[in-house]
């Protein structure tokens, strides 16, 4: 068998046996990876607490036909904080299965897995609401699988000259001209349209630098949404916890 290192995120572990684990990796160099952790339940496991969610760093591992036998870990970043946060860590398992839910085996999810990094590390950040994290990481990752809105013109003519609605069954914003029939369109604040554009278009690395107002943030989460109800065919229960948890709508 081939041994490898890849650099990932822990998005998963389940119970395999009676000691061990079968762990699913977001990787840089291989993307989703199912592996298996031999003994890793074992309290005197070298592996035991580097193969929890959360958890990224360097893994290696043995390649077999359809999955991995992990070797050895090392964790550069556990994000223990918000293990002790229960809001903060039910938003960090929502998007954990959000990445599971859109990650493929085999394909390259470096710019996910920058996301998801990105994205736990502004989890830790008193000044950025945690709403509008969950917003831009949903729309983002929905732009990075390549079903981003068009946020930029009219999706019918290519304009962007005139007043404009956005309509997520037109997959963005439909100009007065070519309106005419759109039943779901809804006409957003400026700054509303400007934050989804910038959310579009921004590298990760930049993403997380800014706040919005109240107004902007609630019109935003209904974009979003039902941006998100359109193109993702899946209930997440770690997403009804956590509105349950922090009473979103």
């Amino acid at each position: 068998m081939n041994q490898v290192t890849v650099t990932g995120m822990v998005l998963s572990a389940t119970p395999v046996g009676e000691y061990d684990k079968r762990v699913v990796i977001l990787t840089k160099e291989r993307g989703k990876a199912a592996v298996f952790a031999r003994g890793a339940r074992r309290p005197n496991s070298p592996l035991a607490g580097m193969v929890n969610p959360f958890s990224f760093g360097e893994f290696t591992v043995y390649e077999g036909r359809t999955s991995y036998t992990m070797v050895s870990a090392s964790i550069s970043n556990y994000f223990a904080e918000l293990r002790e946060d229960i809001e903060g860590a039910y938003y960090g398992f929502y998007f954990l299965d959000i990445a599971n839910y859109y990650a493929k085996e085999g394909n390259d999810e470096t710019e996910l897995l920058k996301l998801l990094y990105q994205t736990f590390r502004a989890l830790l950040k008193p000044s950025i609401p945690n709403r509008l994290i969950r917003y831009i990481f949903e729309l983002k990752t929905i732009s990075i699988n390549g079903e981003a809105p068009q946020v930029f013109q009219c999706v019918v003519c290519g304009k962007n000259d005139q007043p404009a609605v956005f309509s997520v069954r037109r997959r963005g914003l439909v100009c007065e001209r070519c309106g005419q029939g759109i039943s779901d369109g809804v006409r957003l604040y400026p700054s509303t349209l400007h934050t989804l554009q910038y959310i579009v278009s921004t590298p990760v690395e930049k993403l997380y630098t800014f706040t919005v107002s109240e107004t902007v943030l609630r019109e935003l989460g209904i974009v979003v949404g039902n941006y998100m109800d359109a193109c993702v065919d899946k209930k997440f229960k770690s997403l009804e916890i956590l509105e349950q948890l922090v009473g979103l709508p």
